[in-house]
């Protein structure tokens, strides 16, 4: 890797820190009396003095009528976080838009399959942006890099830092346009809590102890028992995430440069060591205090499960904030904290395979002696075009991901929970309104931005495994081992091994070096 384009990644990074400490200081002000992050007083239909003006939309002046635009993205909540401007955009435009949605299991293989081909079925798609790599490697997508500067509308810089230059850039060109922002969170019942006289939890062990004191209770007062712990655990769904997540804080700990997946100068997995091990004990002591056959688990039902007010604590995307509070869903609207993914006060000796204690030497961004390591788990869903659609038909396909994104679309959609779409823009931190209108409370707003402030602002954050065939390493190889280790299928010793073995096959076979040098980028680190 080049020195500039080092230079560039670790600016990005600090931009991004820089950011978010202003969101971050104000967040902290909240436990000041009569402090918020927004004005109590704003008035609903305005916005704070800081949020850029609105544009006209980029797509006001373009007709597409006659073209049709077939997209493909995830079934779930992002699939309808797309659908709702479907029809907006056809007024506007006279596009038409098709829309599929497939299993996330199979979209990788679905999408690769489909853009190898003769006839390509799909002109765009919003997907996972570890994928990026591997399909513009394959010469799949389109290069946006002159339309996303002629585009306006689009006030692309209005988009953090981390979403339009990691996860939309690969090797200084823009292939992407960003429609959400993902980052993990454990989210707890504020109510109980304060009830029982706890804090939220900052260490995983602390997560344990809170969900062993609520589980079996009744917490939402249907008279039937509750569960202390709802985490996502069904195979092909978010195993790897989560484990990630919970392994984070004992793997990474003088900053994201260090990596938290390899040795950044060997390329050695990560993944069989007391630190990895111990992150696969916590994951299924949680089944102990989960659902019956907690091991089947999905990431919507638990997700349900929490609104619900059935379950103590969880760990998910943004998405738990707004759907808590939409009191048409919700029962346990007013009653969820949002916390930074819980640390640890050991972390891995990478000499000698062993945890140790966490000090200010070898844990210099430890709060309070705790190491936290947040997870920009998948960092956001992100809208490509495929390179062989046909001409006019990839202006109305990138006319559609941009219309999605504008502050007048994006800006609604990261309040709304069942878009799936979670904020990535500078003003939608900035502004209440759009929060206030879709009646989140101000301290929920307050405490649920906070919460995504802090992470973004860790020095410590972990980063997606962006290098080829992370979907092998992570959503193949990762979830397969995790899934059978859950249910005692392998022992904690054989998961390890069975990842190890696996990952190092794929760096072989890709070729150690080159991988190596994707993953010192990845990190910001020259090659």
């Amino acid at each position: 890797m080049k020195r500039s384009s080092w230079q560039r990644l670790r600016s990005c990074i600090h931009a991004l820190q820089t950011l978010t400490l202003v969101v971050l200081a104000l967040w902290v002000s909240i436990a000041a009396p009569g402090c918020s992050l927004f004005q109590a007083k704003m008035p609903m239909g305005s916005s704070s003095q800081l949020t850029q003006t609105v544009a006209p939309t980029a797509t006001s002046s373009q007709r597409f009528d006659g073209v049709t635009v077939n997209v493909i993205t995830h079934d779930a909540a992002i699939h309808t976080g797309v659908e709702r401007h479907i029809a907006g955009f056809a007024a506007l435009t006279g596009a038409t838009v098709k829309l599929t949605g497939v299993p996330v299991k199979n979209f990788y293989q679905i999408l690769q399959a489909n853009w190898s081909g003769s006839a390509s079925k799909y002109d765009s798609a919003v997907i996972l942006p570890q994928w990026l790599i591997d399909f513009v490697n394959a010469g799949f997508l389109e290069d946006l890099t002159a339309r996303v500067k002629a585009d306006a509308a689009l006030q692309w810089n209005d988009i953090a830092p981390i979403f339009r230059n990691v996860s939309a850039t690969y090797q200084g060109h823009t292939y992407s346009i960003p429609l959400d922002g993902d980052f993990h969170m454990v989210y707890y019942r504020s109510d109980l809590l304060k009830q029982a006289g706890l804090a939220p939890p900052q260490t995983w062990d602390d997560y344990l102890a809170i969900a062993k004191r609520f589980h079996g209770k009744d917490l939402n007062g249907d008279g039937e028992a509750d569960y202390g712990s709802c985490l996502s655990k069904r195979p092909h769904e978010n195993i790897a995430s989560m484990l990630i997540s919970i392994a984070a804080p004992f793997l990474q700990a003088k900053g994201t440069e260090q990596g938290a997946f390899f040795d950044p100068a060997t390329m050695k997995p990560l993944v069989n060591n007391s630190a990895f091990g111990r992150a696969l004990e916590i994951y299924k002591q949680t089944m102990a205090y989960g659902v019956p056959q907690d091991a089947n688990l999905g990431g919507v039902k638990a997700r349900t499960l929490f609104i619900t007010g059935r379950c103590a604590l969880t760990m998910d995307w943004g998405d738990v904030g707004p759907l808590a509070g939409d009191r048409s869903v919700s029962q346990v609207t007013d009653k969820v904290g949002a916390v930074m993914t819980p640390g640890t006060m050991q972390i891995l000796d990478r000499q000698t395979g062993k945890l140790a204690a966490c000090n200010k030497f070898v844990c210099p961004y430890a709060i309070d002696g705790v190491n936290h390591a947040p997870y920009a788990a998948n960092i956001g869903w992100t809208g490509v075009v495929h390179a062989k659609a046909a001409s006019r038909v990839k202006d109305a396909a990138y006319a559609f991901l941009s219309y999605i994104s504008q502050p007048a679309q994006s800006n609604v959609d990261v309040t709304i929970g069942e878009t799936g779409f979670n904020p990535y823009r500078i003003s939608q931190f900035q502004d209440v309104a759009p929060w206030l209108k879709a009646e989140m409370s101000l301290a929920a707003a307050n405490n649920y931005l906070g919460a995504i402030g802090i992470s973004l602002s860790s020095p410590n954050m972990v980063l997606n495994l962006s290098i080829p065939h992370s979907q092998q390493y992570l959503l193949e190889t990762l979830d397969a081992a995790v899934a059978a280790f859950l249910v005692g299928k392998l022992t904690k010793t054989e998961a390890m091994q069975q990842v190890e073995q696996g990952w190092q096959h794929i760096t072989n076979e890709v070729g150690r070096e080159a991988q190596k040098a994707a993953y010192r980028s990845s990190l910001g680190l020259p090659s």
